[in-house]
């Protein structure tokens, strides 16, 4: 566990009120503007089409903000091309094709419908694999940062720390920041990726079954970071792991061949599901 660490806080950050010096203070916001609902997200009758072939069908589901939301479903129900759909990841590929909503709060914006370079900004991603960048470990975490025109040194080195911290990956660390991200372990390659998500203060960060490609300590050290960042940002992820799902999630979907089957708090999904494919599903009779 990591002991007093500082909240991530949620803001934004305006460059161009900053003077031309690339060492001018930045001027921030904290976001005060309440959410409806309490959720930080809703997708709204959301299909979506690879070309020709249909992978999600008026899909409706809300995302608690601050909360762990678990999506399940056997292999090819759409549980990752509907996470993928929330930064615009298939916009990559020609041929794609959203109709519906993804709603984003307090803006009350519709994700499928802005700059898809924005929409990465605001929502991070950890992928299946640790995909570090082929730099030192310091320039993986500044890397968002930059992007975004943070190029004063004193804020990158607090900001990268701070992210680091909060990945539970700092003091195994620090003394080589300048040191290739390629010379990590899998699962601190995987936390490192981790803090480059964070370091920019996203809305929600979205996990692709971040642990199958982890052996068990390095799963159990993402799961207590996972379950650390709960009440601090938004998470929505990806699992097999029914075990997984049930330990650190607060909420719990259930797809099946591109629909929304259930959702509610994982601790009815789990133990009293309302549809008979979620208890099929969740006792192991099929996928």
């Amino acid at each position: 566990m990591q002991p007093n660490l500082r909240p991530i806080t949620r803001e934004t950050t305006d460059v161009s009120s900053a003077p031309g010096d690339s060492n001018a203070d930045l001027h921030r916001h904290q976001e005060s503007v309440p959410l409806p609902h309490g959720n930080r997200a809703d997708v709204r009758k959301l299909s979506f089409w690879y070309g020709k072939t249909q992978a999600l069908k008026e899909v409706n589901l809300p995302v608690v903000d601050r909360k762990v939301t678990a999506l399940i479903g056997p292999s090819g129900c759409g549980k990752s091309t509907l996470l993928r759909c929330f930064n615009r990841m298939h916009d990559l590929y020609p041929g794609n094709r959203y109709d519906g909503e993804i709603r984003l709060y307090p803006e009350d914006e519709n994700l499928v419908a802005i700059d898809p370079g924005l929409v990465r900004l605001r929502i991070g991603m950890v992928f299946q694999k640790p995909n570090p960048f082929p730099k030192s470990i310091y320039a993986n975490v500044a890397a968002g940062l930059e992007v975004r025109g943070i190029k004063k040194r004193s804020v990158l080195d607090e900001r990268v720390e701070r992210a680091l911290r909060h990945a539970a990956l700092w003091d195994e660390v620090k003394d080589r920041l300048n040191g290739s991200a390629y010379g990590l372990s899998g699962g601190q390659q995987q936390r490192l990726c981790i803090a480059r998500a964070l370091a920019p203060e996203p809305e929600m960060i979205l996990f692709d079954e971040p642990t199958s490609a982890l052996d068990p300590l390095a799963t159990a050290k993402i799961e207590d970071l996972v379950q650390q960042l709960a009440g601090e940002v938004t998470i929505l992820i990806v699992t097999h792991n029914m075990q997984q799902a049930s330990r650190i999630s607060d909420f719990t979907a259930f797809m099946l061949m591109g629909e929304m089957v259930e959702y509610g708090n994982t601790d009815q999904v789990f133990t009293a599901p309302e549809d008979p494919r979620t208890d099929q599903y969740i006792t192991g009779r099929f996928g």
